[in-house]
């Protein structure tokens, strides 16, 4: 059992997979049985939340130290020019929803949005960390909730009673 939420742990973790990922693979039969529900989540949310401070406050000058290095300084550019681009033009529609603009952004599971890329955003966008953590936080919570009912077939059962 403490091999599963490890495992469930780790995955929370990784960019891109995330909470996303951990929460359907925790309640997903191919674990040997779905893992009790609500420590799943905590260690999902703990596991997602843990990287949130480094990425908040080195990402930015990570990418900035490599933009001049010979084998990545193209790469690191680009993701710094497109972080600052993309931080300017949410801030600029958001107006003063900002945090509630950050909080929806993490909390849609979709492709490239999750704690770690709206972190990023945050950072490029000189937010507060304290209100920035608290948005990625409703946010993974928000993202793990709709994955929890993905996973539970809740949207499909309703397309299927509505539709």
């Amino acid at each position: 059992m403490l091999k599963k939420y490890i495992l469930v742990f780790l995955v929370s973790m990784v960019p891109l997979i995330e909470l996303r990922g951990s929460v359907p693979l925790g309640l997903s039969p191919w674990m040997g049985g779905a893992l009790p529900t609500i420590p799943l989540y905590i260690l999902c949310i703990i596991g997602n939340m843990l990287p949130v401070p480094v990425i908040f406050f080195f990402a930015r000058k990570v990418l900035i130290w490599g933009k001049d290095k010979k084998y990545i300084g193209k790469f690191f550019t680009f993701c710094y020019e497109k972080g600052e681009k993309g931080g300017k033009k949410l801030q600029e529609k958001a107006g003063r929803g900002l945090y509630f603009a950050l909080f929806l952004f993490v909390g849609i599971p979709l492709p490239g949005t999750g704690a770690w890329t709206g972190t990023l955003a945050a950072s490029f966008l000189d937010m507060d960390f304290k209100k920035s953590v608290v948005a990625v936080m409703a946010g993974v919570v928000l993202a793990g909730m709709i994955m929890g009912l993905a996973a539970a077939g809740v949207f499909g059962a309703a397309g299927a009673i509505i539709g």
